[in-house]
């Protein structure tokens, strides 16, 4: 499966995200804000980042445009979760964003909007789909 980073800073929200992954065979790491997501992919990029949109230190918006900015990790598939965003929010397509997942979610929308930004990865310019 995929090595993923989680970055969520609601520690139950976090855990549960990693261990529905985990139960799909994913490979974990989890991060409590931006900022250290952003330290650990340095230290070991993921196959994918799912990360929550409002954090502390760094936001999940944020943490996303860094990623589009660094060579070496700009085609990374990045899910933007979120039970805040309301429509017309433009932020997750100005950070180009990948996926939108809303919160809540079922564990099942969880793991198919990962599989599915695995499956076609990032393309620039492109806009985030949006998972159910």
């Amino acid at each position: 499966m995929a090595d993923v980073l989680v970055a969520e800073d609601d520690d139950d929200i976090r855990g549960i995200i990693v261990r529905l992954l985990r139960r799909a065979g994913h490979d974990v790491r989890a991060a409590a804000d931006g900022a250290q997501a952003w330290q650990l992919l340095g230290e070991q990029p993921p196959d994918i980042v799912v990360s929550d949109i409002d954090m502390p230190v760094m936001s999940g918006v944020e943490l996303c445009q860094a990623i589009r900015n660094d060579p070496a990790l700009q085609s990374l598939p990045v899910l933007l979760v979120s039970g805040s965003l309301m429509p017309g929010d433009d932020r997750p397509v100005r950070a180009q964003a990948t996926a939108i997942l809303g919160k809540p979610f079922s564990p099942q929308e969880l793991q198919a909007c990962v599989a599915k930004a695995l499956q076609t990865g990032h393309h620039r310019g492109q806009p985030p789909s949006s998972c159910p």
